[in-house]
């Protein structure tokens, strides 16, 4: 797994990053294919906008420069994880006033084509927090909350789960955005409060609107579960993992299929 900082190779993490200490930066997880980001410019945006928000100051073109030295691998394609660093610092949570660091994990795979995945899944009892209004939608590195609903998800059998927040109002999947069907309409959770603004959710948002496809972004709450017709996960190394039952209770896949081939989620660049 070739690891590069700041454009360089290395094998080594500093014991001082703050990465490390406060899960003091963001990242994303992107598909590769012949050295190229899928979604690229939506990745890119994400962390422009996590990079101004978080006053991180990072030199987001070291991204490129690392992609050209991936490009060099056989194949160039696989997994490719960026997390920017607010990097070395002093002691406290003070910001040290250097630029973060730009780091590449890349994870070597044979490129193929997006398809669906039919799962079963559930609700998780475990609810997450609202997040602080200036965090809301960032992948931040702080993802302790998603590591303990995995073990719940994983403690019952379930690749995926749904996930609420405190409040009762449906947010996410474990590692994923969700859309729900209800009374023959798409739904998606608003994110309003907490949540990830995933790339693969903006693209088949962007797609379902350019198809003519009513989507609604509001509140979905927890006694509406009785109500879904449908469900599906997204993220951006999975357009759709469709659930066939949820809690045990099936749910209707037709409606997910079709959307997927109108959609064309099997040609994702």
């Amino acid at each position: 797994m070739p690891c590069f900082k700041n454009a360089q190779a290395v094998n080594e993490v500093s014991v001082w990053d703050r990465a490390f200490h406060y899960g003091d930066g963001c990242f994303t997880t992107a598909r590769l294919r012949g050295g190229a980001i899928e979604l690229h410019d939506r990745h890119l945006a994400r962390l422009h906008n996590a990079n101004e928000r978080l006053y991180l100051h990072a030199d987001l073109s070291l991204i490129q420069q690392t992609l050209e030295l991936i490009q060099q691998h056989p194949d160039a394609s696989g997994t490719l994880k960026i997390i920017i660093s607010r990097g070395e610092g002093q002691r406290g949570y003070s910001l040290p006033e250097h630029p973060a660091d730009v780091w590449a994990f890349y994870y070597p795979k044979p490129a193929e084509d997006f398809s669906y995945e039919l799962i079963q899944c559930g609700v998780l009892q475990q609810a997450i927090g609202l997040s602080m209004p200036d965090l809301t939608g960032l992948k931040s590195l702080n993802r302790l909350e998603q590591v303990m609903l995995k073990r719940e998800a994983d403690l019952n059998g379930w690749p995926e789960a749904l996930a609420a927040d405190v409040q009762g109002a449906v947010a996410e999947g474990v590692s994923s955005n969700c859309f729900i069907r209800i009374n023959n309409a798409w739904i998606t959770p608003e994110l309003r409060y907490n949540g990830v603004h995933g790339v693969m959710r903006a693209e088949i948002l962007s797609r379902m609107q350019a198809q003519g496809i009513a989507c609604t972004q509001r509140r979905v709450d927890l006694n509406e579960i009785a109500d879904f017709q449908s469900l599906f996960f997204c993220n951006a190394l999975s357009p759709m993992k469709i659930a066939s039952s949820l809690n045990g209770a099936p749910l209707a896949v037709q409606p997910c299929t079709e959307l997927f081939h109108l959609l064309q989620l099997n040609q994702i660049r």
